[in-house]
């Protein structure tokens, strides 16, 4: 009696990110070497719920190597604490159902940390589940890259490469914001490769009254324009001392009124961030003379054309997925390790982010050429 093919479900969620649709193919091409079945899920795990899936083949998976974006579509929706109705709802048991329902052996899962943390929520429910780590952070814990990161990379990097020219001519400080909420490596990637004069990342909490004294330093040595590379995350100590104290206050409470507060005071704290790289720009061009103007890169790095590196490292990411389960091997990451991959189990991953150590090469080669870090 032939032995039955393998049928594997393959969701996309989270946040877009260049290189989706090249991890995908990936997966699909590989799998189908094996004889095995790929269905697509639309729209994340919401698909998975809503039972929207559509049959991936070599058609479905031809040109779309160098394509933006996701085939598949994508959303935020977590298993545990779907919006349905109106309503936040545990929609999990119904996710496990389809799963049996569509036949399924194993489910694929694109995304980053938060995708890490549902999956194994999902492999603790029963299900076999292995998850490839994307995002243009680049903060996935456990593996050396993730595919987006590079991509975005070079776009951020571009845009200050662009923003130079106008500084000078002006004699302007130009504060360019990039993505990076808790983690810099997009920021500080930038910065070094865009010869930015000043990188601010969440992990280096800055001093403006430093950051203003490097510029005013600069312009005494004949130079009267400054570059700015500001992660959206990043924060003045004082900030981050509050943040800290909030956080603590927060692990550190007992009943359900505690609780509340402590979270209200988190979250004021955020909303108070919002706009920061505005009011930064502001105060260094009261501190320093200077006429100051922002540019938010915003979802322009998300898009477009992956780059030759993140096609690759989602080819290899994504084939080696569908050797894994092949093998039967489940419930872990594939993550990048040297030139080849390594499966991490989710539980090493999940809940866990990869920030910018303090003494880490990057950070030391900005200090050595002369960039200012805030501190």
């Amino acid at each position: 009696m032939a032995k039955k093919p393998k049928r594997i479900g393959i969701l996309t969620a989270g946040g877009d990110s260049p290189g989706l649709n090249a991890a995908i193919r990936g997966v699909g091409k590989t799998a189908l070497g094996y004889g095995m079945e790929i269905i697509g899920i639309r729209d994340g795990f919401r698909g998975l719920v809503e039972n929207r899936r559509l049959k991936l083949d070599k058609s479905t998976l031809a040109g779309i190597l160098t394509v933006g974006g996701t085939i598949l579509g994508t959303s935020r929706d977590k298993p545990h604490r779907m919006v349905i109705d109106g309503r936040t709802r545990d929609m999990t048991k119904v996710i496990i159902d389809h799963y049996h329902e569509w036949g399924l052996d194993c489910l694929v899962c694109l995304g980053g940390g938060g995708t890490q943390k549902n999956a194994l929520r999902l492999h603790e429910a029963g299900l076999n589940v292995i998850t490839l780590p994307k995002t243009i952070d680049n903060d996935v814990a456990m593996t050396d890259a993730t595919f987006g990161f590079a991509t975005a990379l070079d776009i951020a990097t571009e845009t200050i490469d662009r923003l130079h020219s106008t500084a000078h001519s002006h004699h302007r400080i130009i504060v360019a914001e990039i993505m990076g909420h808790r983690s810099g490596w997009l920021a500080l990637g930038a910065g070094i490769a865009g010869g930015a004069d000043v990188i601010l990342i969440p992990e280096i909490p800055y001093d403006v009254e430093k950051i203003a004294e490097a510029i005013k330093r600069r312009s005494r040595n004949g130079t009267n324009f400054s570059i700015v590379a500001v992660a959206e995350g990043a924060m003045s100590r004082d900030d981050a001392r509050a943040l800290l104290a909030a956080e603590k206050k927060l692990e550190r409470a007992k009943t359900l009124h505690d609780k509340k507060e402590a979270k209200v005071e988190l979250a004021t704290l955020e909303v108070r961030h919002a706009g920061n790289t505005m009011r930064l720009a502001k105060h260094l061009e009261e501190l320093t003379q200077l006429e100051s103007r922002v540019t938010i890169l915003g979802y322009v790095q998300r898009g477009g054309t992956p780059s030759a590196a993140d096609r690759v490292l989602a080819t290899r990411l994504g084939s080696a997925a569908a050797d894994l389960i092949n093998e039967g091997h489940y419930g872990v990451m594939v993550a990048a390790r040297g030139d080849g991959t390594e499966a991490v189990p989710l539980e090493r991953v999940a809940g866990k982010r990869k920030c910018v150590p303090p003494d880490h090469s990057w950070v030391q080669a900005a200090r050595r050429v002369g960039t200012c870090l805030g501190d």
